[in-house]
């Protein structure tokens, strides 16, 4: 089937290498940045070090600085992807040419608020060192597109609690946070025909990524969490019963910690100082 060629045309090795790659970086992360830092030299936790705009809390800075870069690897994605020749078919290209704009617009909005305090854009490198074909093959392109959205969403929830010191900017955060989410609700629906999960669903279920290549699991980990303020979701009562874990899961999205986004998005970065 077509659609498979999205795990059938990726190197074992590599994507070994880079699945031990990030365990390690995700294990260094729940010892704090600092370590992260030291695990990652050249990686996404190295760009938002040290930046201190004025009249803005250092932390917020580097919340700031730290979404910037997954916005520029957002923007940069789909542009390339708009740019490559026959790659988007006509009746997806609105789509995609849409969500690159808005990627373009969220890096402008950043980059302005953050002033000369805002980071270098990075080199970044979509195949992941040989892993990826993005740009030649369409399925890969959608299945990096979903990735890639469904971690903004959870990197932007992730980070609101930083954020809580510096209202305005919370609240300029929170209307990116909820675009990036119907981008990845777009995405998913259109990437429905080749997920094991039922066509045109939106939304995540437990910790299913569908088809997606094995690598991309730490995007979907701990989406399968049942219990929120201390309330198991699962045993409240239901149309007919309680809610299956299935329902319960997909009622309530999860944030990543830094540390995890960090280490999923670190193999699409080269070199920080680009």
């Amino acid at each position: 089937m077509e659609n498979q060629t999205i795990l059938d045309g990726l190197d074992p090795e590599v994507l070994d290498r880079m699945g031990t790659r990030r365990d390690a970086l995700r294990k260094a992360g729940g010892l704090g940045l600092g370590l992260a830092l030291a695990s990652v030299p050249l990686g996404l936790a190295a760009l938002a070090k040290g930046a201190f705009a004025q009249g803005i809390p250092a932390n917020v800075v580097s919340v700031l600085n730290f979404a910037l870069v997954l916005e520029e690897l957002e923007a940069e994605f789909y542009t390339l992807g708009a740019a490559a020749p026959g790659l988007i078919p006509a009746s997806d290209r609105t789509l995609f040419v849409t969500i690159r704009d808005h990627e373009r617009a969220h890096v402008e909005f950043l980059r302005d608020a953050l002033g000369s305090q805002a980071v270098a854009k990075p080199t970044f490198d979509f195949t992941a060192g040989g892993a990826f074909s993005p740009f030649t093959d369409y399925a890969q392109f959608r299945a990096l597109a979903q990735a890639f959205e469904d971690t903004g969403v959870r990197a932007y929830k992730g980070q609101a609690g930083n954020l809580l010191v510096a209202p305005a900017i919370l609240r300029a955060a929170l209307t990116i946070h909820s675009v990036e989410a119907r981008h990845a609700s777009e995405v998913r629906r259109l990437n429905g025909n080749f997920t094991e999960q039922a066509p045109q669903k939106g939304w995540i279920t437990l910790r299913n990524r569908g088809a997606l290549p094995a690598a991309t699991q730490p995007v979907y980990d701990g989406e399968e969490n049942l219990v929120q303020a201390g309330i198991d979701i699962s045993t409240l009562p239901g149309a007919s019963g309680t809610l299956s874990a299935e329902a319960a899961s997909e009622s309530f999205d999860e944030p990543l910690t830094r540390a995890e986004v960090e280490a999923i998005v670190d193999p699409f970065i080269v070199d920080p100082a680009a």
